[in-house]
């Protein structure tokens, strides 16, 4: 906040990155394309997440698919192709044998789903293209008032209420912490504790007479 009002004072409520974030900008002006953004890059990680799983079940010792990695262990779209053709060429491969159809059928999906991430991945690169340049095209129009706006309202009182709000959690917890500590400490009543004092001064006192001393 320093260094923002250091800025201000110097060179006015500006429309610059430094002062103003883009992720403000984004989330006051363009919610609704970040989420789009956010939808197909959760699309792109579950499909993602198949291929992983996929390669855990089948890319494994003794796996249909462990012949199907590259030289770094990998299961690529063009390594899959070429095990289907060393498949293919394969003279002691019968065609129509039940485990070489299974391997067809892994692979095609495998590559299906490569093909589906690569498309996921470029809707999610066009996607915050478009979003960057919306967002670029904001700052040259953005008004001292809004700019005020962004500053004051979306990021310094939110940093406050961020640091407020994180400072009562740790007082929260101090005091739940002491109140449990308090809670042990008296959790028995004064009464049995006095009993039990009695009692085993009694026990000591017993021991001594044994022993031979005697208390005046």
């Amino acid at each position: 906040m320093q260094d923002d009002v250091y800025m201000i004072v110097t060179e006015g409520w500006q429309a610059n990155t430094e002062l103003v974030p883009p992720p403000l900008v984004v989330a006051r002006y363009f919610a609704a394309e970040q989420k789009g953004v956010a939808e197909l890059q959760a699309a792109q990680e579950a499909i993602a997440q198949q291929l992983e799983e996929l390669a855990e079940e089948h890319g494994g010792e003794g796996g249909l698919l462990e012949e199907a990695k590259n030289e770094k262990g990998k299961i690529t779209k063009t390594s899959l192709k070429a095990f289907m053709k060393d498949i293919a060429n394969d003279d002691d491969v019968e065609t129509q044998n039940v485990e070489t159809q299974n391997i067809a059928s892994l692979t095609n999906q495998y590559l299906q789903l490569i093909e589906q991430e690569s498309e996921a991945g470029k809707q999610v690169k066009e996607a915050q293209k478009t979003l960057d340049e919306k967002v670029a095209a904001k700052y040259k129009k953005l008004t001292q008032d809004e700019i005020k706006t962004l500053v004051v309202d979306d990021k310094w009182l939110a940093a406050l209420a961020a640091e407020v709000q994180a400072e009562t959690q740790n007082l929260a917890s101090l005091f739940t912490g002491r109140i449990k500590e308090l809670a042990e400490r008296y959790a028995t009543p004064l009464p049995k504790l006095s009993n039990e004092v009695d009692t085993l001064t009694g026990k000591v006192d017993a021991h001594l007479k044994k022993m031979g001393f005697v208390w005046k």
